[in-house]
């Protein structure tokens, strides 16, 4: 498998090209820390290169999927401030972590390699945020989500807000989650289009995710980061600029052997072909 080993995220291949990133902190809930934070990011940005690697589950070990933001970690960046520091001064500490935990999710959403989400249990706080960076989700019927943050006095700052509008759809919805903190169950999500689809226990759910990633997998790698790409970006512009944006993609990707084997096994009508690594 090639990849490093993490202390708070346990990586496993389960099929070929298909790579399992669980959260692994269950005796914590799946709290996330400050290790956990860096290495979310290392690990996305090391499968998004490995050509090994077509598509990742994200998931989680344990009872729930995560509990959100390790509170008690977190408390030690304001223990070491130091009294006389001015605001000025301790906010360019805490802009640089924000910073830092913005980008460890925004990893998962840059990855080239299509991101599925398995969510179970409890989704709080910044596992919402996490949710959000991924590309397909699917939970079990005990799964609930919420936006925790502003019964802590702060406001979501790690992508929640910015991504969960373009996700659902629905500013109302959005607001009423943000502004009262009240959890949203399956049902809910699955109506409102955050999840794709309920299923009726943990085993189901990973039998699921497991199955459209090895789907998913047997496809054009080429064909695959380039429509994920695509929709990234079209999503975040016009669409005339997106349609410039896969045009320009597309003088290229058009020329690949992929599209070529791809368009003679379906006119010959012989077995899809086999991808080479990309």
């Amino acid at each position: 498998m090639g990849l490093k080993n993490y202390n708070t995220l346990a990586v496993s291949e389960p099929s070929e090209y298909v790579f399992q990133v669980q959260l692994n902190r269950p005796e914590k809930l799946n709290a996330i820390n400050h290790d956990m934070w860096l290495e979310i990011k290392e690990c996305f940005d090391e499968l998004s290169e490995k050509a090994e690697c077509r598509v990742v589950i994200l998931s989680a070990a344990g009872k729930i999927f995560s509990a959100g933001i390790d509170y008690v970690d977190a408390m030690k960046l304001f223990q070491e401030f130091d009294e006389s520091m001015d605001v000025a001064r301790k906010a360019k500490i805490l802009a640089k972590t924000i910073k830092q935990y913005q980008d460890s999710l925004t990893a998962i959403d840059k990855c080239v390699k299509p991101v599925i989400a398995a969510a179970h249990g409890a989704c709080v706080g910044g596992a919402v945020d996490m949710l959000c960076s991924t590309d397909i989700r699917y939970c079990s019927s005990d799964a609930w989500f919420q936006i925790k943050e502003v019964d802590l006095g702060l406001a979501a700052d790690v992508g929640t807000l910015q991504r969960l509008p373009k996700i659902i759809g629905s500013q109302s919805l959005v607001k009423d989650l943000a502004y009262t903190a009240r959890k949203m169950f399956a049902p809910e999500a699955l109506t409102c289009g955050f999840v794709s689809e309920v299923l009726p226990d943990h085993k189901s759910l990973m039998d699921k995710a497991l199955d459209v990633a090895k789907q998913i997998a047997t496809k054009s790698p080429v064909a695959v980061q380039t429509s994920k790409l695509n929709l990234n970006y079209s999503r975040d512009h016009t669409v005339e600029e997106s349609l410039n944006h896969i045009g320009m993609r597309n003088q290229m990707m058009l020329q690949s052997e992929d599209f070529i084997n791809a368009v003679t096994g379906a006119v010959t009508k012989s077995d899809p072909p086999v991808f080479s690594k990309l």
